[in-house]
């Protein structure tokens, strides 16, 4: 099965070409489901039909689906929900004001993610499509299997057994009610189900396709999308530049739009150096309905294959070496500075900017000690040697990641861990 996810700025024309890819697929054969995360919902208008909370025939092989987040949050959270409203009840909130407070925000987007699981495992279709939310949206969505997973293999467990101990001093001392051990279950089976869901979008049948229009502050997200995409695991296969002024008749206005967007679309061969990069001219009118779609997204894909398996290593690569082992995480477009590492316990803590990921090590690397690190390559590399002493390098800590040589001008760019 192929899953393939486009995402990109805000208002790049993800919609359309997620769209015209799904309808492409289903014109060439194969069962294709296009699957929207985006809040703002549009793919009923591209299509130019309704569309549902459940997958809706559109054309022969094609289907599109919208999802009812609010439908969907009762179905999966509604222990945890029974149990926020009665504490709300308990210290006098509206009914209604608490119903609302009880909907966590960014809900619709995890519900889409669990939704795109459910569709996956009925085996119904050969390629999901998912249109995106914008990509800070879509990077805080893809990084939470993991912080989610971080909590409940360290902090649940402790919750657990506290409240469990604790229950009738609590509800006498505090006056609200406890929670149950279905409040417990509901957040590890969301933890399960996503964690499933983390392991099919890292996997070697689905990539990230990027959405971008020849400018150059779309251009910088787009570069620190690749990066930070790849930190958390995820295998970006290609980009697609949309609305490309053509070059042919162009009047003196155009032509000045036509020379900027040429100096950009030259920056973003060079930015994204090995993926294929797709262009989408700019049409005098909007690409609507199945026909127009299908007509867009072969043009635009020229006889390339748009559901081509992404090929390499993937993100993330270990090898074994003479005295220990490599580690190597695909960090593209990233610089030295840019990355922070540090050691806590038998993780790994990468931060890149403003994201930071977990890395659980396994237990043949967990014993070993980090020998140097350094960025190089599009990557991160670290360098584990067998050593029965306790690692030395500096842990770090929730608000203060700790320093580490690589932000010092002085050391050398081997020496980053």
């Amino acid at each position: 099965m192929r899953i393939l996810l486009l995402t990109g700025k805000g208002g790049v024309g993800k919609s359309t070409l997620a769209a015209g890819t799904a309808a492409l697929a289903a014109a060439d054969g194969a069962r294709t489901l296009v699957l929207s995360t985006d809040a703002a919902h549009s793919l009923a208008d591209v299509y130019g039909v309704p569309v549902g909370a459940d997958p809706v025939e559109v054309a022969p092989r094609l289907w599109v689906q919208q999802v009812d987040a609010q439908l969907r949050f009762e179905q999966s959270w509604a222990d945890v929900q029974r149990y926020l409203l009665q504490v709300l009840d308990a210290v006098g909130v509206d009914r209604v004001a608490a119903e609302e407070l009880t909907v966590l925000p960014g809900a619709e987007e995890v519900l889409a993610l669990l939704e795109l699981r459910l569709r996956a495992r009925s085996g119904e279709w050969d390629v999901i499509v998912v249109d995106c939310g914008p990509t800070a949206e879509t990077l805080r969505l893809l990084a939470l299997p993991e912080a989610l997973g971080w909590y409940i293999q360290r902090v649940l467990p402790v919750e657990r057994r506290v409240v469990r101990t604790l229950r009738p001093v609590l509800q006498r001392t505090v006056g609200v009610p406890m929670p149950g051990g279905d409040v417990f279950d509901a957040v590890e089976r969301l933890h399960a189900e996503l964690a499933e869901v983390h392991a099919l979008l890292t996997g070697p049948g689905a990539s990230v396709r990027l959405v971008l229009t020849p400018e150059a502050m779309v251009l910088a997200e787009s570069r620190r999308t690749w990066t930070h995409l790849s930190l958390f695991g995820y295998t970006v296969d290609g980009v697609l530049a949309n609305r490309v002024f053509p070059a042919e008749g162009a009047d003196d206005w155009r032509a000045g739009w036509v020379q900027a967007q040429a100096r950009v679309l030259a920056q973003v061969e060079e930015s994204f150096a090995g993926l294929p990069v797709w262009r989408s001219i700019y049409r005098d009118a909007e690409p609507l309905g199945v026909a127009a779609l299908t007509a867009l997204a072969r043009e635009v894909y020229d006889g390339a294959d748009p559901l081509a398996a992404p090929s390499g290593d993937g993100p993330f690569a270990l090898r074994r070496t003479e005295s220990g082992a490599e580690l190597r995480l695909a960090l593209p477009l990233a610089q030295r500075g840019d990355v922070d590492l540090a050691r806590n316990g038998e993780e790994l803590v990468v931060t890149v900017g403003s994201y930071r990921r977990l890395l659980t090590l396994p237990s043949g690397l967990a014993r070993m000690r980090v020998a140097g690190a350094r960025v190089a390559d599009g990557g991160l590399r670290v360098r584990f040697v067998e050593s029965s002493e306790r690692e030395s390098v500096p842990h770090h800590t929730d608000q203060q990641p700790a320093p580490h040589p690589a932000q010092q001008p002085d050391q050398p760019t081997e020496d980053l861990a």
